[in-house]
């Protein structure tokens, strides 16, 4: 089921490259060495998740769905124009942001007040799609993604200071 999330991501513009970029830039303050390569690691097993992947295809649905016309009034009005009081949209992704954790929260809360570079193409709509969900989920799996690293940065560095470092894991302390 990831790969069907994955293209139906691609489908609707987005790549985990771009997820992982996002990822980068909100960890790469605490995170001096971040590589890209880990961001992208993170977001991948971000959607290795089963309750993720049902967010992903619940919200993209609703989002398809609103842009052929196909719900009934007055919920079509509702996701069709990202009516600002709805929140539905948020409170699904919020189930993906807090999956390592409520650190998430603070950085869905971020992503989804600034809409920077991608999160804002999306929540503008561009090419006449609607991407009520789809912007949400996006900032949802950055969030997830950025404190599944931190939560590693944080046991790899208790680990190095009691001296216990596990080599299996590359000395990164990716469990999760």
């Amino acid at each position: 089921m990831k790969a069907k999330v994955i293209e139906m991501l691609n489908r609707r513009g987005v790549s985990l490259d771009e997820i992982a970029s996002i990822v980068q830039s909100l960890q790469s303050p605490y995170n001096d060495d971040l590589k890209f390569a880990e961001c992208l690691y993170s977001v991948e097993r971000v959607l290795e998740k089963r309750e993720v992947q049902y967010i992903i295809l619940t919200g993209l649905a609703l989002d398809i769905e609103a842009e052929e016309g196909r719900l009934e009034p007055p919920i079509q009005g509702i996701i069709a124009d990202d009516e600002p009081l709805y929140g539905v949209d948020e409170t699904l992704a919020m189930g993906i942001a807090t999956i390592y954790g409520t650190i998430g929260l603070t950085s869905f809360g971020y992503l989804d007040k600034c809409k920077e570079g991608l999160l804002g193409r999306l929540n503008n709509h561009e090419g006449g799609k609607v991407n009520t969900f789809l912007d949400d989920i996006v900032a949802g799996i950055a969030s997830a993604a950025s404190a599944r690293i931190a939560h590693a940065r944080r046991t790899q560095l208790r680990d190095e200071e009691e001296g216990d470092v596990d080599e299996t894991a590359g000395g990164k302390g990716f469990t999760g």
